[in-house]
């Protein structure tokens, strides 16, 4: 039995030292759900508070971009894989689905001033739409994903990359 321990405790630190670079793509994705549900409630608190509308817009237009990347990694590269290693079709197409009244609503945001009649409510409304996407994604699609035999360290790392060149692309940082 000692020799047993051993092996575990070898096993161990190596295990912990590739979880810690490598991201694991349920990881990922999970930690841009929390980023972006707290930015919507900074928002929330920037209406309540009547805050300029230049605070508002520079947040809601930064939650427009981070949800785009998101929505583009998942399209690309996760939403592809989860199809391919799980039955998930039903969900896949309702993320789909999601996504596209998602990225309508982010360009009416775009389109339009935070003066405008309406656009708090579509951040809102936005916020609402993510936060039931994300429930699903998470409580859902992710356990299926999690039992699928999938390299999720090696999607985690595509995924990174692939967010890090996109935000590269449209002049913003990635959050470390």
């Amino acid at each position: 039995m000692p020799t047993t321990a051993k092996k575990t405790a070898a096993k161990t630190p190596a295990a912990k030292t590739k979880a810690k670079t490598t991201p694991d793509a349920v990881q990922l994705l999970t930690a841009d759900h929390k980023e972006v549900k707290k930015l919507f409630k900074d928002y929330e608190k920037l209406v309540k508070a009547d805050s300029s509308e230049e605070e508002k817009q520079a947040l809601a237009e930064h939650i427009c971009l981070l949800l785009t990347v998101h929505a583009k990694i998942e399209e690309e590269i996760f939403y592809p894989a989860a199809r391919e290693a799980t039955k998930a079709e039903d969900i896949l197409d309702e993320a789909v689905v999601e996504h596209a009244s998602a990225k309508d609503l982010i360009a009416q945001i775009q389109d339009m001033e935070p003066s405008e009649d309406l656009y708090d409510a579509k951040v809102t409304v936005l916020g609402e739409y993510i936060d039931h996407h994300a429930t699903e994604e998470e409580e859902e699609l992710f356990p299926k994903v999690k039992r699928a035999h999938l390299d999720l360290h090696q999607l985690g790392d595509a995924l990174a990359s692939r967010k890090e060149e996109l935000m590269s692309e449209l002049g913003a940082e990635v959050a470390a």
